[in-house]
């Protein structure tokens, strides 16, 4: 069985067509649970219509909004899936993501395998084609080189991160904990602590597409004088800061210091001063120890 996880915040317009992608996966053991953190719009009603027809299915209303980490964890301890899927309420699954998904990890070479992940196609808000997430040819195959095996430094860099087409193996999400609470947000965080110890491999398909929206949190990492762009972004040094304690080689401190060098840039372009600060402090202490 594979779980959906589908978490939705003030995605009414476009959670029916979320989830009417997971219904037609081509894949027929599929488990859905879905999950509102408290959507100030119309979006409970627009899912409990939607369940009329399909009342099997669970729904998770929180009461006060918990965050993405909390409400996947929450929803996951009603899970039974033998692999998870960690869906927002705006992308879509293609028809053939999850039976890629699991045959790529029924047939793959690589031992240990923790995730299992492909190309994506970014969508705007009126279902538009904007741009694919790796670059592909005329036959939509990727055309620049795709890090699998152990991408624990590429992940580190950002470089191979693609997580909304990604499906991870039941067991590497209980033996890790599940998201670090404490972050707003969990992806970054949760492919680290896995590729620290597991292998990845890549599908070199079109798995998902993936909503460009103004309120999405791709943009909270960029909004200048923001509170919601100072949680996202102090998220990530609590980040870098964990993954400082999993390197083991200077070549691993190398690429997670190309990453903090990006994070002080961004911070000064937001006018975040103190992270900022916690950023300069960081690397002169990782100087003063090497």
């Amino acid at each position: 069985m594979v779980t959906v996880i589908c978490l939705c915040y003030n995605h009414a317009e476009f959670v029916v067509e979320t989830l009417n992608s997971v219904l037609n996966q081509s894949y027929p053991n599929v488990e859905l649970i879905i999950a509102d953190d408290c959507s100030t719009d119309n979006s409970v009603e627009v899912i409990e219509n939607w369940l009329l027809n399909h009342p099997e299915i669970l729904f998770i209303k929180n009461e006060k909004n918990l965050g993405n980490t909390k409400t996947f964890n929450k929803a996951f301890r009603h899970s039974k899936g033998d692999y998870l899927i960690d869906l927002a309420a705006d992308d879509l699954l293609l028809s053939e993501c999850i039976s890629k998904q699991v045959n790529a990890f029924e047939v793959s070479d690589l031992d240990n395998l923790g995730i299992v992940y492909g190309n994506v196609a970014n969508i705007l808000e009126d279902n538009s084609f904007d741009s694919y997430y790796f670059p592909v040819d005329e036959t939509k195959k990727v055309t620049g080189k795709i890090a699998r095996g152990d991408i624990y430094l590429e992940v580190l860099t950002g470089e191979a991160l693609c997580s909304v087409s990604s499906m991870v193996k039941r067991s590497v999400f209980e033996k890790l904990g599940g998201y670090d609470e404490n972050l707003a947000y969990e992806d970054l965080d949760f492919w680290i602590r896995t590729s620290r110890t597991y292998n990845f491999e890549f599908i070199d398909d079109i798995l998902v597409q993936k909503r460009i929206v103004k309120t999405s949190l791709t943009h909270d990492f960029h909004r200048k004088n923001s509170k919601r762009s100072r949680i996202v972004n102090y998220s990530t040094y609590l980040i870098i800061k964990k993954a400082y304690q999993l390197n083991k080689t200077k070549e691993e401190d190398l690429a997670l210091g190309k990453r903090v060098n990006y994070e002080l840039l961004l911070a000064l372009k937001n006018n975040d001063f103190l992270l900022l600060s916690k950023y300069i402090l960081l690397k002169i202490k990782k100087i003063a120890l090497n």
